[in-house]
């Protein structure tokens, strides 16, 4: 698809579900990827985090202002975007987490030794003032982002939804062996601040919510570190025994794609969050009209 940006480009797509071949005609552009996007929606900030690159920290943190200033210091909360963010860098993960608590640990990287522990803390000031947070997460959802979704959920300081994160809790150290050559070791895991390690188990969201949306999200094939080949396993484990399943079918989320796409709805995940934080921050319905009167 080389080529000049402006000139038209014609794509012939096979995909599964259609009998034959079909075409697109598209336009060249000059993409350039943003780490941060925001926007509002119904009073609602929306920051969507595609990956944890150098200064995303600082332009999560201008995110939150810009929205502050454009919804006149009132917005009703945030939704924070990090499905399919592959991850970065761990002190970007600390920052970002930072800005939406007032303190207490963020994550703990344990290596071999019971000694050899590096704890992350957050300092005073939620940039969030307080206000609803939504976290949402898939199995895309890795390693550093991983780490924010985990801390804001231990914390209780959003909650976080989507469906169960990809599980990369390992903690890579690059040791120079040449001028030309170096060895990449796993050195240790990430933790989050109740102490569960994500790695293989990942993220799992408070309240699942599967991708309505995508007409093929059933059939999709996910994959996570779970699923790869001699993956590192967790240390802690969750007997089975203990937990106690339900597989009946959730009523709330039984709409098919073509029936929201009639409605609009292109981002299940994302509209579902919106319509939780709307009832969040809605105060509380009396439950009759006019004055109560004491029971003699």
């Amino acid at each position: 698809m080389r080529g000049n940006p402006g000139t038209p480009i014609k794509l012939t797509i096979v995909r599964p579900g259609r009998d034959k071949p079909f075409d697109v005609s598209m336009v060249r552009e000059r993409i350039e990827l943003r780490a941060v996007k925001w926007e509002i929606k119904d009073g609602i900030g929306i920051i969507n985090i595609n990956t944890f690159s150098g200064n995303v920290a600082d332009q999560t943190k201008a995110a939150l202002v810009a929205i502050d200033k454009a919804t006149g210091g009132h917005p009703l909360g945030y939704v924070v975007d990090l499905r399919s963010n592959p991850g970065g860098l761990l002190d970007q993960a600390v920052d970002v987490s930072d800005a939406f608590l007032e303190g207490g640990e963020i994550v703990s990287q344990r290596g071999r030794e019971k000694d050899d522990i590096e704890r992350y803390y957050a300092r005073p000031g939620d940039m969030a003032h307080g206000l609803p947070v939504i976290v949402l997460v898939d199995a895309g959802t890795a390693s550093a982002s991983e780490i924010v979704a985990g801390a804001l959920q231990d914390h209780r300081r959003a909650i976080v939804m989507g469906e169960k994160s990809f599980g990369k809790g390992s903690v890579q150290t690059v040791v120079q062996t040449g001028s030309e050559s170096a060895l990449r070791l796993t050195t240790a895991r990430y933790y989050t601040p109740s102490g569960r390690s994500v790695q293989a188990g990942g993220i799992d969201p408070d309240i699942l919510v599967p991708q309505l949306s995508d007409a093929d999200y059933k059939d999709r094939r996910v994959v996570r570190e779970a699923d790869l080949r001699r993956h590192l396993l967790a240390q802690a484990k969750v007997e089975d025994k203990l937990l106690e399943g339900d597989n009946s079918p959730d009523p709330r989320f039984s709409a098919k794609a073509e029936d929201l796409e009639k409605k609009g709805i292109k981002d299940f995940q994302l509209y579902y969050a919106l319509n939780t934080l709307k009832r969040l921050a809605s105060p509380p319905a009396l439950a009759s009209s006019g004055t109560a009167k004491k029971s003699r």
